[in-house]
């Protein structure tokens, strides 16, 4: 079952938040500490944020993965078309239970909200090096809309 995510959801999406960032310190130790992105009472004020709609998948009475969303509106921007963008922040399912089509569900549960919002798109970033987050929104029929490079000084 995908839903909204509510405060009771707090300590098992920072459970599933640590595993997260263990993948981004692994690939960018220059850039990631080993915390959790958010504090509970962070994630309590984003799960009461209509503009950062989080979903979770809960199974047996488990919340075995989550999405986090930002919704963008370019309305106002003097060169931007005025479109609605549904940023996806964040996409986990917890390591137990991965390849049981949780990822897609979300994903496909979020581009659905972003359809009845009337977005324009979906988007998300994929650090470099996290091929297999790679080739999962490969799969789910995304693509390339801009590169971001970097020169590192340190």
């Amino acid at each position: 079952m995908i839903r909204k995510a509510e405060n009771k959801d707090a300590a098992r999406v920072l459970q599933i938040l640590e595993q997260v960032n263990r993948v981004h310190h692994e690939l960018r130790p220059d850039l990631f500490r080993l915390a959790t992105k958010y504090t509970a009472a962070e994630l309590h004020a984003i799960f009461a944020d209509d503009s950062k709609p989080v979903f979770v998948y809960e199974s047996d009475g488990a919340v075995c993965g989550y999405i986090f969303t930002v919704l963008i509106d370019h309305g106002g921007h003097h060169m931007l078309a005025p479109v609605r963008e549904l940023y996806i922040d964040d996409l986990c399912v917890d390591a137990a239970y991965r390849g049981r089509g949780i990822a897609t569900a979300l994903y496909r549960h979020t581009v659905a909200y972003a359809r009845t919002l009337g977005c324009h798109n979906v988007t998300l970033n994929v650090w470099e090096g996290n091929d297999g987050a790679m080739a999962f929104y490969r799969k789910m029929g995304m693509q390339t809309q801009k590169t971001k490079l970097e020169t590192v000084l340190s």
